[in-house]
């Protein structure tokens, strides 16, 4: 246990650091260049991973529940394979999932409560609107929105591929081309790391025997 709560603290810290870090030093939709392809790039993203979102603020609350549910489940899990001696092939992929999911739905569920400006849903017109100037961290319950309707800081952002395709090129010609042009956090590398290395490592973590 004392592994898993090394790990989720660790990741924890430099997710939150960098997000917070972005949302009062950056106003939204700032991109700054860091190396060739990498750039800082902050946005705000009211659903999942990688900018996935729907249902306006009722899909917010659903995704938010969702996420407390599958850490309950987690911390039950883990409970689970520490008396079954799981390997660390296992605990520490499922370590680091565990420690995105928190990160992300800190954002969610607290965001809201703690910074003056940020991203909020307008019904009238069914979308999220964002907003100017840089955020400030308040006295918690003062900020731009309620509990459980904060939005996901987004920064990392990896245009390894960035061309206007000139207009001779045919069919694709004017387009403009990007990828990587997802922008996600250090909450989200977690996830997909995790899910890579128990992929990668599947057999080693789920030996005959271990119940998931």
């Amino acid at each position: 246990m004392k592994k898993i709560t090394l790990i989720t603290f660790l990741i924890l810290l430099i997710d939150q650091a960098s997000k917070i870090y972005v949302k009062t030093h950056f106003n939204l939709d700032d991109s700054v260049s860091v190396l060739p392809g990498f750039k800082l790039t902050f946005v705000e993203n009211p659903g999942m991973a990688y900018g996935l979102h729907f249902g306006g603020v009722i899909g917010k609350y659903f995704l938010v529940i969702l996420r407390v549910f599958l850490i309950g489940g987690m911390v039950y899990m883990f409970k689970k394979w520490l008396q079954q001696g799981a390997s660390n092939y296992l605990i520490i992929p499922m370590a680091v999932i565990f420690a995105g999911a928190i990160g992300n739905l800190i954002d969610g569920m607290f965001y809201g409560l703690l910074f003056d400006s940020g991203t909020v849903y307008d019904p009238s017109i069914d979308r999220w609107i964002g907003y100017g100037g840089i955020s400030k961290i308040v006295p918690i319950g003062q900020g731009y929105s309620t509990f459980m309707r904060g939005c996901v800081v987004d920064m990392l952002h990896f245009p390894l591929v960035d061309w206007n395709v000139p207009e001779s090129v045919p069919l694709i010609g004017g387009k403009h081309l990007e990828f990587f042009k997802y922008i996600f956090n250090v909450a989200d590398s977690a996830i997909t790391v995790g899910a890579v290395l128990l992929l990668v490592f599947r057999k080693k973590a789920f030996p005959n025997g271990l119940e998931f």
